[in-house]
C-alpha cells in the first residue's frame, strides 16, 4: 500500500469512529508503523482547574497508539495499554504522536507521547503512554 493509499485509508477509519468525529480528532499521519493524530481543545474537554481531563489524553493516545500497531495488521484493537501523565496539558491543540517499538504476527508494542501545543507552536511534552495493538481476530 502506498504512503497515500494508507493515510486515506486511517483517514476513512476514523471518520467511521462516532466519537472520535463528536470529538474533532484529526489524522495528521499515518504511514507504516506510525501515526500522529491531534486535537483542537475546546472548554467542554478541561477539568475543574483549566487543563484537559486526564480522560481527553487518554482517549487521544488509545487512539495513536492503535494506529500505530494498525497500520501492520490492516487495523488494529487494543489490548491494553497505559499512561503517565508528566506534566500538566498548557495550550491549544493536543498532538499524540505513536509508533511501533516491537511487532509480530498477532500484536505490536507501541509506544505514544503526548503534547499540548500553544498558539506559538510551542510544544509541551504532558503525558506519555504505551500499548498492546492486536491484529484482528480473522
Amino acid at each position: 500500500m502506498t504512503p497515500q493509499e494508507l493515510q486515506a485509508l486511517g483517514e476513512r477509519v476514523l471518520e467511521a469512529q462516532p466519537f472520535s468525529r463528536f470529538l474533532g480528532a484529526r489524522l495528521d499521519r499515518f504511514v507504516e508503523g506510525e501515526a500522529q493524530l491531534s486535537l483542537a481543545l475546546k472548554p467542554e474537554f478541561l477539568q475543574q482547574h483549566g487543563r484537559p481531563h486526564g480522560g481527553v489524553l487518554s482517549y487521544l493516545a488509545d487512539n495513536a497508539l492503535t494506529f500505530a500497531g494498525g497500520s501492520l495488521y490492516g487495523d488494529g484493537l487494543t489490548l491494553e495499554f497505559k499512561i503517565n501523565y508528566v506534566k500538566a496539558a498548557k495550550g491549544d491543540t493536543l498532538v499524540a504522536r505513536a509508533r511501533v517499538e516491537s511487532a509480530g504476527r498477532q500484536a505490536a508494542v507501541c509506544r505514544c507521547d503526548l503534547f499540548a501545543v500553544a498558539d506559538d507552536g510551542a510544544e509541551t511534552l504532558c503525558a506519555v503512554a504505551q500499548g498492546t495493538i492486536m491484529a484482528p481476530a480473522a
